[in-house]
């Protein structure tokens, strides 16, 4: 998911500022503290009497407050769940949550306050990309796991040199993962030769899912016939959608976020081009048809980690207790993934016996055959999680499950 490119503000810099400056100093000792449950001498992190804590940094207001709230939501009902049922080793999970407004600066300031301030044992980090990049050196520091529902960008948990962040982890697929499954099923199911690119340009999540969809269509045999570009916070896209045209593509790639998205896809609907559109998880919003219109978003298809309508049991389950929570508004993928989330991590503890924030990162590395809503995954040495995507397509405005593919 996405990764916020605003300017950092000069307020949350002196308290990210302030605040580092005082984790630093207490890295050497590792912040020892005992909990009833286990040791905390690997982490900043304890238990609190007949408590867990675990933080969630998350956008909950700001330009993508969609996404990061909709995490919320569903981490809130697995808490409960998991609470009814006695919670982990008879304590029960507090669930911390700090507004990371959006914006990297604040996503560091958040993390150094759940993990110097509120002690958490783990975090649920943000839903984009950037903004959780801009906490993992807060987890590796104060050694509390970080686990991202969302951020799907692969710097997250590897770094450039190959390095894995040792404390950062995911419930989500990566962005190469997308966009070989968007180019596989343009190919195969249908069977576009001759396809457009238009990404965001100054997006790493754009940029990665466009790289990948290109190799992969390319190696399946077709042609990429006109790549094009826009920058967040266009609104006017009519000039590279008339050069797209001008190409005859029987598909277009928009690999981007909802706000430009729903823009784009309207106004090539207006133009005339009338082709299959497919994106990936940044579409993912019902603000998405309100921006486009649900007539203009029929024949468009993403990727994404879930559907309410899959037939699956375990996904049916949870719909079903969702609804019952939420007032009959169904799940989207960013509930699930909130929800599991909080699943993952527990479940990591309850393995490790132990708030231990060294304890409980070397379960969630450990992880094999984890059954979970957005499906049944183990984690790879890059801290990854092995599991299927689902095609969803678009009709009259609604999502509707497709298929699921396999990695």
């Amino acid at each position: 998911m996405r990764e916020n490119k605003k300017l950092k503000k000069f307020g949350s810099l002196l308290v990210a500022s302030s605040l580092l400056a005082g984790v630093l100093a207490g890295c050497g000792n590792g912040g020892s503290s005992s909990s009833g449950g286990g040791s905390s001498s690997g982490g900043g992190g304890s238990s609190d009497g007949d408590t867990i804590k675990i933080g969630a940094n998350l956008e909950l207001s700001g330009n993508v407050a969609s996404y990061g709230s909709s995490i919320g939501v569903g981490a809130d009902l697995a808490v409960k769940e998991i609470n009814d049922k006695g919670g982990i080793g008879g304590k029960k999970i507090e669930l911390i949550k700090v507004d990371n407004k959006s914006e990297n600066s604040e996503a560091t300031a958040a993390a150094l306050k759940l993990a110097t301030q509120d002690k958490v044992v783990a975090m649920l980090a943000p839903a984009t990309s950037g903004n959780t990049v801009a906490t993992v050196q807060i987890a590796n520091s104060n050694k509390i796991p970080i686990v991202t529902g969302s951020g799907t960008a692969p710097n997250i948990t590897v770094n450039d040199d190959g390095s894995v962040n040792e404390y950062a982890f995911r419930t989500c697929f990566i962005d190469p993962f997308q966009g070989i499954v968007a180019a596989n099923f343009a190919s195969n199911e249908l069977k576009a030769k001759n396809v457009a690119i238009f990404a965001d340009n100054a997006s790493d999540y754009a940029k990665g899912l466009a790289k990948s969809f290109k190799e992969t269509i390319t190696k399946n045999g077709g042609k990429v016939v006109k790549e094009e570009a826009y920058v967040a916070k266009d609104t006017d896209f009519r000039t590279q959608l008339t050069n797209i045209k001008g190409e005859k593509p029987d598909f277009i790639f928009i690999p981007g976020y909802y706000e430009e998205v729903g823009l784009i896809v309207k106004q090539a609907r207006e133009m005339g081009i009338d082709v299959p559109l497919m994106g990936a998880d940044g579409w993912d919003s019902p603000t998405l048809v309100e921006l486009a219109g649900a007539k203009a978003l029929n024949n468009t298809y993403i990727t994404n980690h879930y559907s309410a309508e899959d037939p699956d049991q375990k996904i049916q389950d949870f719909v079903k207790a969702f609804k019952a929570a939420n007032n009959d508004k169904a799940p989207d993928a960013f509930n699930a993934l909130g929800y599991d989330s909080i699943y993952y991590i527990a479940d990591a503890i309850k393995r490790a016996g132990s708030t231990d924030g060294e304890a409980i990162k070397k379960a969630l590395a450990d992880t094999k055959d984890l059954s979970l809503v957005t499906g049944t995954f183990s984690v790879d040495k890059n801290h990854n999680p092995i599991k299927t995507a689902t095609v969803l397509e678009f009709k009259d405005g609604k999502q509707v499950f497709n298929s699921k593919v396999n990695p």
